[in-house]
């Protein structure tokens, strides 16, 4: 476990959009309680409560990863439409403490969905 620090820098902030998550036309989860993390030189990510998305098109995969600084994240696919796409969502179930924060939240994979910021 690696703490995040000046030389890997980890933040998280409420974000105060309205965001939309959509696989083609249906929609995987919406909310207007995401948290934007940024990490060091990558581009941000928004995660989005797990509770604001529709568990019924989400299916856990055996895929597992480890980050040093976050801990082991977790893989669902989406089914929607007639369509799987594999591998397109993570979580940290049981994140290190310093990321606490994203417990119960999801991470989608831009060029798997669409997440749009829903305005009026």
């Amino acid at each position: 476990m690696k703490l995040p620090g000046p030389d890997h820098p980890i933040s998280i902030a409420p974000s105060d959009r309205h965001i939309r998550v959509r696989a083609g036309d249906i929609v995987i989860a919406e909310t207007t309680h995401a948290l934007t993390l940024k990490e060091a030189s990558y581009p941000a990510v928004l995660y989005i409560p797990r509770a604001d998305a529709n568990p019924r098109l989400i299916s856990r995969t055996d895929r597992v990863t480890h980050c040093p600084y976050k801990g082991d994240a977790s893989y669902y696919s989406i089914n929607a439409g007639g369509k799987t796409l594999e591998n397109a969502i993570w979580t940290y179930e049981t994140p290190f403490p310093a990321m606490e924060e994203i417990r119960d939240y999801l991470a989608f994979y831009p060029d798997k969905v669409t997440i749009e910021e829903v305005t009026g």
